[in-house]
């Protein structure tokens, strides 16, 4: 089993900047891949950012330049570096941790809401 404790989040102005964390914990191996989604009201859950164990990332077309992912492995956490954060940023942001070698699993955070006002 694995929990993620996500924190970070709250309310900024647009043009400003939060840092999001997110620690995996429990007796585990470590998960391949650790990243971020969002979800908006009456839209679909959406990549944010992703990184692999080896460093390698992947973001969504939206925040590519202004977001920032970064993880240590020895701790088994991940942070998000948001700047630049937009009134369209405005979402609930799920820490994910996920394992695609044996033994597999796909874990969720319970989420943290990220507001930016205009």
């Amino acid at each position: 089993q694995v929990q993620l404790l996500e924190s970070g989040g709250g309310l900024v102005q647009a043009g400003g900047s939060l840092r999001l964390s997110c620690a995996a914990s429990g007796s585990f191996f470590r998960p391949n891949v650790m990243g971020w989604y969002r979800q908006s009201p009456g839209k679909q859950r959406e990549l944010v950012a992703s990184i692999s164990t080896e460093g390698s990332t992947n973001y969504g077309d939206s925040v590519k330049g202004r977001f920032t992912i970064s993880r240590d492995n020895a701790k088994n956490t991940v942070y998000l570096q948001m700047n630049s954060l937009k009134p369209d940023d405005t979402a609930v942001y799920y820490c994910n941790a996920r394992r695609t070698t044996r033994p597999e699993y796909d874990y969720w955070g319970q989420g943290t809401q990220v507001t930016v006002s205009s």
